[in-house]
């Protein structure tokens, strides 16, 4: 099967799939280069928005990212995600290609009561990218987007940092920094620039170059934040053969910046990473995202989560990524175990197609196959005052196989025998204990694949 069908099928089958408190959170269509800005109490995601590349007549690469338009999410548990809908599309730029499809990675701040989304396109006259502002009363929008992009600014990924200091600066490309006017509308008058070269030719460019002297290869993508007295700076850049997520840290917005190590490593099937870190009710996560939807290519991504952590001495922890994710799972919906806190024994994860056989069928998902003594683990599932009676199970087994499942503390909640079936089909079983609360749960098979659990 090629790529682009794979890709056209991944987000046909993906609209069955509910945003959710695992990774990757946005399950019902491709998103990357997450950013995530807390406004009025409540987490806004700021995607890019990848699409099937083949599904645009009149982009001519098959084989590179699409990007026609942004949507916007909000969350207050980051379990529930609600999809606020498109908010700007290529078409609506007044600067911009309209036809270029490259709507990359965003950024969005609040002022004043209004609300600037920052964004890049590919400009209507000559080559290159500008950064544009589309500005609206409320965080999902509507947004209109302004006339003109801003002056001086040629590059990509734009990010807002509102320093203690009073002022806003923007970060962009490969790490250049300018100090924002008030009106966050234009760089300030007094902005550097810098004579590079290119071989033979030389060209100015503007804003101060943060990320010199730091290990930057293909370096682009930085996200700013501040914390603790201390001004960081996150970036993906090319160690070896794909992204990592690096950082540095500075006392100055502007730096300099001095080099602190990788808060993410590499994804050995996925060439970009893109960042954004985020306090939200105390605690702090990573925002990024990974092509856990579409294996075979990598142009189309998901967002995740995962909690982040500072050392006493305000460097960042590195964030290992999991597939639990951050969010608590109510016991009434679906809970997809191969998104797992743990596993061991013979289980293993495979993906779901809707015919196993022919693996040309869609991409659905993920399942968990227990084997003879296969278990996992999943973590953080609310059960409420307790009335629940029966689980109900999806699952498929050749042989016909059996399920126990307890708490995180080994005491039984369900088991029983499952039949055979050579299709997937719901079984029901009833409870031997009635949990309370929030709890972990250990689900043990044998000769058995699950695609999912529930409660009532």
């Amino acid at each position: 099967m090629s790529n682009f069908k794979l890709i056209l099928a991944a987000a046909l089958a993906a609209a069955g799939l509910q945003a959710s408190a695992q990774n990757p959170i946005i399950r019902d269509q491709f998103s990357a280069d997450p950013t995530a800005r807390v406004f009025n109490g409540k987490l806004y995601l700021f995607p890019s928005h990848d699409i099937p590349p083949a599904s645009a007549a009149d982009y001519p690469r098959k084989d590179w990212f699409c990007m026609e338009d942004y949507h916007v999410f909000s969350s207050e548990n980051l379990t529930d995600w609600t999809d606020h809908g498109v908010i700007l599309n290529q078409k609506q730029v007044p600067w911009g290609n309209p036809t270029g499809y490259s709507m990359w990675a965003p950024d969005c701040i609040e002022k004043d009561g209004k609300y600037y989304f920052f964004f890049p396109n590919g400009t209507k006259e000559g080559r290159g990218f500008g950064i544009g502002i589309a500005t609206a009363d409320k965080p999902e929008g509507p947004y209109t987007p302004m006339e003109k992009n801003i002056e001086g600014i040629n590059g990509i990924d734009p990010g807002l940092l509102q320093a203690s200091d009073g002022n806003t600066y923007l970060f962009w490309g490969a790490g250049r920094c300018a100090k924002l006017k008030p009106s966050l509308t234009e760089i300030a008058d007094d902005t550097p620039t810098e004579t590079m070269k290119w071989g033979d030719r030389e060209f100015q460019m503007t804003g101060v170059n943060c990320l010199k002297g730091l290990p930057s290869r293909q370096a682009e993508g930085p996200f700013p934040f501040e914390y603790n007295g201390n001004y960081y700076l996150t970036y993906p850049y090319v160690r070896e053969n794909t992204e990592v997520i690096g950082y540095a840290m500075a006392k100055n917005p502007m730096g300099p910046y001095e080099y602190k190590g990788i808060i993410l490593e590499e994804w050995p099937d996925c060439w970009t990473i893109h960042q954004s870190v985020v306090n939200y009710k105390g605690q702090w996560y990573l925002f990024y995202h990974h092509n856990n939807y579409s294996p075979n290519f990598d142009k189309s991504r998901a967002v995740c989560v995962d909690s982040l952590f500072f050392n006493a001495d305000g460097t960042i922890r590195p964030v290992k990524p999991t597939l639990r994710g951050v969010g608590i799972n109510n016991a009434t919906q679906k809970i997809q175990i191969d998104r797992y806190s743990e596993i061991g024994g013979s289980a293993k994860i495979e993906y779901l197609y809707a015919n196993d056989a022919d693996t040309t069928k869609r991409f659905e998902g993920w399942k968990t196959i227990f084997g003879s003594n296969g278990n996992v683990r999943y973590n953080r599932v609310d059960f409420g005052a307790g009335k629940f009676k029966k689980a109900y199970i999806q699952y498929r087994s050749t042989t016909g196989g059996s399920v126990t499942i307890t708490d995180g503390t080994g005491k039984p909640i369900a088991d029983g025998s499952l039949p055979q079936s050579a299709e997937f089909k719901t079984a029901t079983i009833a409870l031997k204990a009635k949990p309370k609360g929030v709890i972990d749960l250990k689900i043990t098979g044998k000769d058995i694949e699950i695609d999912w659990i529930y409660f009532k």
